[in-house]
């Protein structure tokens, strides 16, 4: 079954315009028992989800998405996107940017309304965040030329 468009257009807004008071409405967005994935944790569960995107605005300043390309098919979406945002602890006042992906399948609930049920992050966080740190940094980049020589 096909997922209306305009709900697609709905879920991106949610993304790019997602603030620390819309969490507790995750609800109207996910199931219950969305399914979780990035390259830090995988899990299962609104309030598990709710809890991610929380400590989002906790330990970091000025989260936003962008969104730059979405792709549909039946009852999944693929974005692209840039995720803008600040450390709150460390390289102060340095944007950052990671660029990624999601991967999302929704499922229809018996109230007709379509919701995110897979939510798989996609993003290299070796090269967009650890080659970013001071220490660290300099021992990822060193790997990769070695792996690239």
């Amino acid at each position: 079954m096909n997922m209306p468009e305009q709900r697609v257009h709905e879920i991106i807004d949610l993304f790019e315009q997602l603030q620390p008071s819309h969490v507790p409405h995750l609800h109207d967005w996910y199931t219950p028992e969305v399914r979780f994935k990035d390259p830090f944790k995988e899990v299962q569960g609104l309030n598990e989800v709710q809890h991610i995107f929380q400590h989002m605005y906790e330990v970091l300043e000025n989260p936003r998405f962008v969104v730059t390309t979405r792709i549909v098919q039946g009852d999944q979406c693929f974005v692209v996107w840039d995720f803008l945002f600040r450390f709150k602890t460390m390289q102060r006042g340095v944007d950052q940017c990671i660029r990624g992906g999601s991967h999302l399948v929704f499922k229809q609930g018996s109230d007709g309304v379509w919701r995110i049920d897979l939510h798989r992050d996609y993003w290299d966080a070796a090269e967009e965040m650890y080659e970013k740190f001071p220490l660290v940094g300099g021992l990822m980049r060193w790997l990769k030329n070695k792996v690239n020589s």
